[in-house]
């Protein structure tokens, strides 16, 4: 009785023996496993632009809200002041600009004016010299007295004076013009500021209706009425559910045959009893040590060698069973079987296949 006993076990241990060298064969060396895995999302943080008292808070702990659902509103009333100092401040610049326009109508009237003292003094020049050299002939043949002649020479001369004066004059008013004109350029420069000024200060107002950037469920709230915030203040994490994904930290060693596509299973500690089928998305472009805070330095001379462990996305099936139960944090493991072949998306294309070559470059 004691030889069949023993002859039982020794069977028994034998085909449990050879049923499992035959399982590691055929399936399980072929995948790879690890624990050091969780679900993530791209969580977004909101924080205000403008600094202010939080006036209202319009968003519940573990609320849904929709893209372009107001969160939250900062104190307005600085902004709107800031707002209507601007306004004034283009319509004195508007004004200013009006009067130059103005003074540069006025100034090329008195251009035009100049130019008609310069023409009449131009035609008495000539009158004068007429004269001039009329006596000039006639005083050598004594037909006119020396004191006739002497007249027309000095009229001659304060003609030729006069209208020196005339074309000074006339230049003055040119040069007062292109003066004005560059004051007017300078006016409508500021003009420019102050309207951007008014768009800036727009947007602050703006700026003060905090808006949900995307869908998702607000969680960590940190604001709340009557708080001071400045740009920057973190407020509330926006989590897109249920677009979820998870990151598996295999070992370099574990990277041999994995290849984006390749089918992942998903089991999630809170959720024993539900299995769940992704695929491998992407790999991180590098080990997770070389992101850390304090990457390694090797060339210190204490070199130790450590398997490193490099960050891979599995995505998520949107219409699995447990789609809108998971939460970024939780805790899965991710077993890939690296024998499958990249599954194929939506429109017939493979998954990965742009990523082949980088993938098999890792």
């Amino acid at each position: 009785m004691r030889k069949v006993i023993l002859l039982t076990s020794l069977v028994i241990v034998v085909a449990v023996a050879v049923g499992a060298g035959w399982r590691w064969w055929t399936q399980w060396r072929f995948q790879q496993s690890t624990d050091d895995a969780y679900v993530q999302s791209d969580v977004t943080v909101i924080s205000p632009k403008v600094e202010g008292y939080l006036k209202e808070v319009r968003v519940e702990e573990n609320q849904p809200v929709k893209a372009g659902d107001v969160l939250f509103t900062v104190d307005d009333r600085d902004f709107m002041a800031k707002v209507a100092q601007a306004d004034a401040a283009i319509a004195t610049e508007q004004a200013i600009i009006e009067t130059y326009r103005s003074r540069r109508k006025f100034q090329q009237a008195m251009i035009d004016q100049a130019a008609a003292t310069v023409q009449s003094n131009e035609a008495d020049l000539g009158r004068a010299q007429l004269d001039y050299k009329r006596y000039t002939a006639l005083v050598s043949s004594d037909y006119a007295s020396r004191q006739r002649f002497e007249t027309a020479e000095a009229d001659s001369r304060k003609a030729q004076a006069a209208l020196e004066k005339a074309r000074a004059a006339l230049a003055a008013e040119q040069t007062q013009l292109g003066v004005i004109g560059a004051q007017q350029g300078e006016e409508e420069a500021r003009l420019g500021q102050s309207r951007a000024t008014l768009q800036l200060a727009r947007n602050d107002l703006d700026n003060t209706i905090i808006r949900a950037p995307s869908a998702g469920v607000a969680g960590n709230r940190a604001g709340r009425v009557g708080m001071y915030v400045k740009p920057g203040t973190q407020l509330l994490s926006l989590v897109p559910l249920p677009y979820v994904y998870v990151t598996a930290n295999f070992k370099e060693t574990q990277l041999t045959h994995m290849r984006p596509g390749q089918t992942a299973e998903i089991a999630v500690d809170a959720y024993p009893d539900e299995k769940l089928t992704g695929h491998i998305e992407s790999f991180a472009p590098g080990s997770g040590a070389e992101f850390s805070l304090l990457p390694p330095d090797n060339a210190t001379g204490n070199f130790t060698k450590i398997v490193q462990r490099v960050p891979v996305r599995i995505a998520l099936p949107a219409d699995g069973p447990l789609a809108r139960l998971l939460r970024p944090g939780l805790s899965v493991t991710v077993t890939v079987d690296t024998r499958s072949e990249p599954a194929v998306a939506d429109g017939g294309s493979i998954i990965g296949a742009a990523q082949a070559q980088p993938a098999t470059a890792q």
